[in-house]
């Protein structure tokens, strides 16, 4: 698929993925901050966060074997679908419960979609324009990102948090409706899925290029999680409004949508390898000032700073890993990406809800600061 199809495809599949994300921005504020507001505990809010990632970090692999087979169309209608039942779930039977249902549901929806959208991303256009299509698919997320944590802070302030979920419910329609028409030339099946004979998704972890690149994405997910269960914890104790909060947040998506925008010209003059090592000291540097930001302007200004560095991670790390992952694996690269991300999605927020209760939060974001630069050192020495 190339030219002025392709383009308008890619446009198109921008769109899709900024509605369908800022459900599931929207939605992780939401439940963090109504978890909060029914008393529950950091621990509890950690848990509730987790379940996002737990069933997609097991289902990951096979939704990514599922559209190299099958084509992009289906997991991403079906995506939509989950995800508009399962952000309406909250606003129908509110409580804690619902919660803890809709977590892992919105997760998976989530990631059954995204999976299959980053397949269709490496696949339109050809290979020397696979690292525009990853920084224009994040750039859209960076918009969704922004959107979303405001759209729901707002939300909660004026009409509380039961319409949130169900305003939040009711976007995932529009891109069902779209994928459902059929009018968008989506990648296929890929002539080389079926063929048998690999050594799965071991054998993917055993290339040496490629375990290199799920590692440094390991880290940008630390930052990146951290950062979203931190901010409303944080923001509550210092005396945020849901709304602030929301700033904060945005404020976040707001640089990783500058440094997006931006990527082409900094990836042409610096080089990938460059902008993934450079990024990881700047996060590190972010986390380390974390604590010493006591009111929102100073929690705005370095959680933008944040947004620089972890903002640039993604678009590199998926151009990079379509440039190695095996012909006709795409997908199922980006299914194991995926799952090494929601397992650290899973195991950020327990341990971080367990440590920042009984020792406070200054010293887990000091450890984070320190493992992200140690990270961007090394990764620069073997780079």
């Amino acid at each position: 698929m190339s030219g002025d199809n392709g383009a308008r495809t890619l446009i198109a599949l921008i769109g899709l993925g900024i509605v369908n994300h800022t459900v599931l921005a929207g939605t992780r504020v939401i439940v963090s901050l109504q978890a909060l507001s029914l008393g529950a505990s950091a621990a509890v809010v950690g848990l509730l966060l987790a379940l996002y990632a737990l069933l997609p970090m097991l289902i990951a692999v096979a939704a990514g074997r599922f559209s190299d087979r099958v084509g992009v169309r289906k997991p991403m209608l079906a995506g939509s679908v989950a995800l508009a039942l399962a952000a309406a779930l909250p606003a129908i039977a509110p409580g804690m419960p619902a919660l803890y249902v809709a977590a892992p549901m919105l997760g998976v929806a989530f990631t059954v979609f995204q999976v299959a959208a980053q397949n269709a991303a490496g696949g339109l256009g050809g290979p020397s324009y696979r690292a525009r299509n990853f920084g224009m698919l994040a750039l859209g997320y960076s918009v969704s990102l922004f959107v979303g944590p405001l759209l729901a802070g707002f939300s909660i302030d004026h009409f509380g948090h039961r319409t949130a979920f169900a305003l939040l419910a009711g976007l995932p329609i529009v891109p069902a409706l779209v994928l459902a028409s059929g009018r968008l030339a989506l990648p296929g099946p890929h002539p080389r899925a079926r063929v048998g004979g690999h050594g799965g998704m071991f054998e993917l972890l055993a290339d040496p290029k490629l375990r290199r690149l799920f590692a440094i994405n390991s880290l940008f997910v630390l930052g990146w999680d951290l950062h979203t269960i931190f901010i409303p914890l944080y923001g509550t104790s210092i005396g945020l409004s849901a709304s602030r909060i929301g700033v904060v947040l945005a404020a976040f998506a707001a640089a990783t949508f500058v440094v997006r925008f931006a990527m082409p010209i900094i990836a042409r003059r610096t080089g990938e390898e460059r902008v993934l090592t450079t990024a990881l000291l700047v996060a590190g540097v972010a986390y380390l000032a974390f604590p010493l930001a006591r009111d929102a302007t100073l929690l705005t200004c370095v959680s933008f700073v944040l947004g620089l560095g972890l903002g640039s991670g993604q678009p590199m790390v998926m151009a990079l890993l379509a440039l190695h992952a095996p012909d006709g694996r795409m997908g199922e690269a980006a299914g194991v990406r995926m799952a090494l991300t929601q397992s650290l999605a899973v195991v950020v927020p327990l341990v971080f809800g367990a440590f920042g209760a009984t020792f406070g939060l200054a010293p887990v974001l000091w450890a984070v600061g320190v493992s992200l630069t140690a990270g961007g050192v090394v990764a620069r020495r073997t780079g």
